[in-house]
Formats: structure tokens, sequence, C-alpha cells
């Protein structure tokens, strides 16, 4: 009986670091586990070490609100993130755990003329590369989204909207965990609550990394920290262009299941979903301001409380169940800084 209830892990505690590995991988989400589990899978590197300061997925990984989609303008962002709603399409079916990936469809929508100028402009682009997404009009949304508020009596009429069907959601932490085992299986050792102090280098050659448990030799670290990165690679001497910005998240309490896309409105600064547990995912745009602080505010959760209720207002009853805030990494023309670097073995992902 009691083999029943026995814990299963899902990956290995290591014990104590080896005095060297080939990589080391600073930060223990889903960039940093996924760059681990596809150097053992596609490349045969397996003498790898993840380090984590705290948790694994205790930082971005466990703190976004979880949207997948690839309708962006420029031909290297949209490129770049159709193939990863590509690779997460099979990504349950490769790691063998089941991610909860649901591409319910993504609709922008607008609510003034120039915001509908811009759906029109995004649309077309979107088409001319690749993407599947069009503009949509009022009967459409109403088909799609049915307890959408659409009549004129609110402060933000809707006009209509941007409709980008593959976007979708997913379980944040069952990425992190998939990922994780995956490595683990393949040989990467996975250390949480194991802090970076220092990168080694000598004559522009990384050669080891300090920790709070000890030094270790490698030839290759990776950081994978999001908001983090600037002070990871001022570590290694690099100098990276990106600024920490907050963004702020809620769910309500378990609901019936009736959102079937994912609502996003520019103009109110809100988004909105229903994950695989009914709750009710209400999210905004990054604060402008720059931080590390990962404080939640009531002001966020009432503004954007009241925005969602002219959308939504059936939801007024609703309670709140948690409120986070993650740490974004941004750069200066908002795109993925990805690759080498000029120390030799510092890459940035």
């Amino acid at each position: 009986m009691k083999d029943i209830f026995r814990t299963r892990r899902m990956w290995r505690p290591r014990g104590e670091l080896k005095k060297r590995y080939d990589v080391v991988v600073v930060g223990g989400g889903s960039h940093g586990l996924a760059t681990a589990y596809y150097l053992a899978k596609n490349h045969g590197i397996t003498n790898v070490a993840v380090l984590e300061k705290s948790y694994i997925g205790s930082g971005a990984a466990g703190r976004n609100t979880t949207i997948i989609r690839s309708n962006y303008r420029t031909p290297e962002g949209a490129a770049f993130y159709q193939a990863s709603v590509e690779l997460y399409k099979g990504l349950s079916r490769e790691l063998d755990f089941n991610l909860l990936f649901s591409q319910l469809g993504h609709l922008t929508l607008a609510h003034s003329d120039k915001a509908l100028i811009t759906a029109t402009e995004r649309a077309e682009v979107n088409q001319i590369l690749g993407i599947d997404s069009r503009l949509v009009g009022l009967e459409e949304i109403a088909k799609l989204c049915p307890e959408l508020d659409l009549s004129t009596e609110v402060t933000w009429p809707i006009q209509g909207a941007l409709y980008h069907p593959p976007g979708g959601i997913i379980r944040h932490d069952a990425v992190v965990w998939g990922l994780a085992r995956g490595a683990d299986r393949r040989g990467v050792e996975i250390h949480p609550y194991t802090e970076v102090t220092g990168i080694e280098r000598q004559n522009g050659h990384v050669t080891g990394v300090r920790t709070n448990r000890g030094a270790i030799a490698c030839d290759t670290v990776v950081s994978a920290t999001a908001g983090w990165s600037p002070l990871v690679a001022a570590l290694a001497g690099v100098p990276l262009p990106i600024t920490p910005h907050i963004l702020q998240a809620f769910v309500t309490e378990p609901l019936k299941p009736f959102l079937d896309v994912i609502i996003v409105s520019s103009q109110m600064h809100v988004y909105v979903s229903q994950n695989d547990r009914g709750e009710i995912l209400i999210g905004a745009e990054i604060e402008p301001y720059t931080t590390y602080r990962g404080t939640s505010t009531f002001p966020f959760l009432e503004y954007s409380a009241r925005h969602v209720l002219e959308l939504f207002p059936q939801l007024e009853s609703a309670r709140v169940l948690r409120q986070w805030t993650g740490l974004c990494d941004i750069s200066p023309d908002f795109s993925p800084i990805l690759g080498v670097t000029e120390v030799e073995g510092f890459l940035v992902s």
C-alpha cells in the first residue's frame, strides 16, 4: 500500500557537483532545460550541468501567461516564432509528457479605426510571411467568442479583430517538468539551489564558473536567465543591451469552461484566456519601468479587472485565486538575442 503514495521524481537528485563539465547552463527554466535537452538529444553532449539558483522553473518559465503565437510583423520574428509553434505541436509526443498545448486561436481586438487599419496591415504582412492570420468582423467574432460583449454601450466598442488560429496556450510548469525529465534521462545533471557567482576566463576564453557550492571547470557557459541575463553576462565581461521589465498577471477561481479562444486588447492593455483547470488567466502588457523587483501590485489587479469586465461582464462575481509577477528581458528592438558572444565559450540563450 505504501508504494501507491511513493513520490515520483521527475529527475534524479545529483548530489555533489562534478569538478568539470563540458557545458554549464545557467538557468533552470524552459530555455535552459531545452538547451541541455537538445545538446544531449541532437548532439550527444551529455556532460552538461544545469544550474538554477532557486527551484527548477522558479523564474520566467513559471511566471508568464503561457501564450504561444507567431503573428509577428518582421520576417525574422515570424519565422522564428512559427518554428516555435511547430516545435510545441509535437513536443508532448517527443517528451512523452502531456504539456497540455491547446491551439485555441488568438483574437487581437480592434476598438478604433486606427486599430482596425493596424490589424488589416498586420494580417496582410502575416499572410505574405506565410503566417495564418486574417481580419475578422463582428459576426465571426461572435461565433468565435459568444460570451464577448459586442455592444456599442461600452467604453471601447469592438470594431473587428485580427484572428490567428494557430495561437495557443500551454501548461508552463509541464514544459519545465517534461524538459527536465527528458534532459535527465539523457544524462544531463540538474542542480537546483546552485547560484553562479562568477565566470572564470583566461585569454578571452571561458574556463569555468564559481558557485555557492564551489568552483566548476568548463569550456562553455550558456546563460538562459531571461531578465537576469545582463547580470550573468556581466560576470563574463559581456555587455548585453537588455533591460528587465515586469509582467503581472492573475487567475480567477476555476469556472465552467466558456472561453475557447485567447482574447487580446492592446487598447485596453489586457488579455484573457481560460486554462485547463478552468481558471481565467488575465494579464497585461509589460510595465514601462525597469526593475528586478517582482512584487505584484493591487493597482494592476484593479485596473485589469475593470477592463476585463467591459469585455466579459459575467465575470463580475468571480473571485481572484492568485496573482504573480514575472521578469521579462527586453532588447531595444524587442527581438531575441541568441548565440555566441565576444568571449569565446560564453553563449546567450
